[in-house]
């Protein structure tokens, strides 16, 4: 995960979600409680059943289900099928541009 810069991953078998495995579970679940890696199966550390939106909810909803939870990365479910993960990052950098235009919105209407 390291390697590639990921923060998380969905555990899935058949294409059905079983949980999600971040840094955190890692690092709290072996590394802290001194547990061999290569023995730790990914079914003993990972969060199961892991936190999931649907693809219809937006801004300010998703923003306090990752506030509610304590969750950094939600899988995105559509129809019953996982379809992507949202980080509590991607969640800042929305938020940060809806303001952005509605500030900008503000302005022009100010300056008339």
């Amino acid at each position: 995960m390291a390697t590639r810069h990921v923060g998380a991953l969905l555990v899935m078998t058949e294409g059905t979600l079983l949980g999600i495995i971040s840094e955190r579970d890692y690092a709290r679940k072996v590394i802290l409680k001194n547990r061999s890696s290569h023995d730790t199966p990914v079914s003993d550390i990972m969060s199961s059943p892991a936190g999931q939106r649907h693809s219809r909810r937006h801004g300010a909803s998703l923003h306090a289900a990752h506030d509610g939870g304590r969750f950094r990365h939600l899988p995105v479910v559509k129809a019953g099928r996982v379809v992507g993960m949202l980080s509590i990052g991607d969640l800042v950098k929305a938020v940060i541009q809806e303001q952005t235009q509605h500030i900008e919105q503000l302005e022009r209407y100010i300056a008339g």
